[in-house]
């Protein structure tokens, strides 16, 4: 008799978020790698053995257990919202209690990044009942692609296929650092900037109108905003590009590094203490934009340092496999199942 897992999410119904990404990637482990020993309902109102919630929605906090193990995703705290939605103070106080309070509920919370771990106790969360599971993405979905695909991407998108290419993905925000990735930009006119993410969250994103401003008027012309890309498009992006350039200030785990390395592309990251424990310094980093600019100018010139930091990120991709993460996801599914005390009984 297989372990009923109830997955409640609408991670994936706004376009361009990682979340949504890292909830289709982790449905998908589970039911592909562990299908002999897990059943995978998705937003189903029959009885389950453990519901796993992905996204904070309203009506998952009114979810009743029916003695089921209740498992909440932790994608973000509540303080790396500020930079990333723009509300009334009021209401984003109101915001920020109701997302610990829907953590408290929870009997465990997976984390994805383990830096986060002694925030959560200090809001309350008991140590024992947060377990650390990084996110994962597919090999399957993103890979090394041939030259031909490559140069067929950038035709597709009227790119040169002469010019050094600088990625940066994401929603469009604050947090993101894009301001930070424009000045970059301004200061290598001889290289491609492009931009993959769109407003997910309109007009209430951080800093909207000023970013909306640079969006539809790019102000170089090496600098490109090509809106939301589907998901399933993303890897001929990461393939056409020489590196990944996230310059935000707050993250978790970017599903989009561990999709960037698959294809071996260099990722050059502002220096945040929450990646050392993820990342293991396999990436370069800097501290603001002249440090980001001498990176770039460095893996645009220097071929032994561009080789080396495709290493780095081979070692990521190498890490991150589905066997390592699948079998993590296994024991921890177990665990909580049986130790709860309302299981149904074989």
């Amino acid at each position: 008799m297989k372990i009923v897992v109830n997955m409640l999410s609408k991670a994936d119904s706004v376009d361009g978020q990682g979340v949504g990404s890292a909830y289709l990637e982790q449905v998908n482990l589970i039911k592909t790698e562990l299908n002999d020993t897990f059943e995978v309902r998705i937003n189903s109102h029959k009885k389950a053995d453990i519901i796993h919630i992905h996204s904070v929605n309203f009506p998952y906090y009114l979810s009743r257990k029916r003695g089921a193990v209740k498992v909440c995703y932790c994608h973000f705290l509540p303080e790396t919202l500020e930079g990333s939605i723009k509300l009334p103070k009021f209401a984003f106080w109101v915001f920020k209690k109701y997302v610990v309070s829907f953590y408290k509920k929870a009997d465990y919370l997976v984390v994805v990044n383990p830096i986060f771990i002694p925030d959560l106790i200090k809001l309350g969360v008991k140590e024992d009942r947060i377990k650390y599971i990084p996110n994962f993405v597919s090999h399957d979905d993103f890979y090394l692609e041939d030259e031909n695909k490559i140069l067929e991407t950038k035709k597709k998108y009227n790119i040169d296929p002469n010019k050094f290419i600088v990625l940066g993905c994401g929603q469009v925000q604050t947090r993101k650092g894009v301001l930070d990735f424009v000045e970059v930009a301004r200061r290598n006119p001889d290289k491609l900037f492009v931009w993959c993410g769109g407003f997910s969250f309109k007009a209430i994103t951080d800093g909207y109108k000023e970013l909306k401003e640079i969006v539809d008027n790019p102000p170089y012309e090496n600098l490109k905003f090509l809106g939301i890309i589907p998901r399933s498009e993303m890897n001929d992006m990461f393939n056409m590009s020489d590196c990944l350039f996230m310059p935000s200030f707050n993250e978790l785990f970017p599903m989009s590094i561990l999709e960037a390395v698959n294809s071996l592309k260099p990722v050059v990251l502002r220096n945040l203490d929450l990646y050392k424990d993820v990342l293991f310094d396999k990436y370069v980093c800097g501290e603001g934009v002249d440090d980001f600019d001498n990176l770039i100018k460095k893996l645009a010139t220097d071929k032994e340092f561009y080789q080396e930091c495709q290493q780095k990120s081979k070692y990521i991709s190498d890490y991150y496999t589905k066997e390592n993460v699948s079998k993590i996801w296994k024991d921890f599914y177990l665990d909580v199942y049986n130790k709860n005390p309302k299981r149904r009984k074989a």
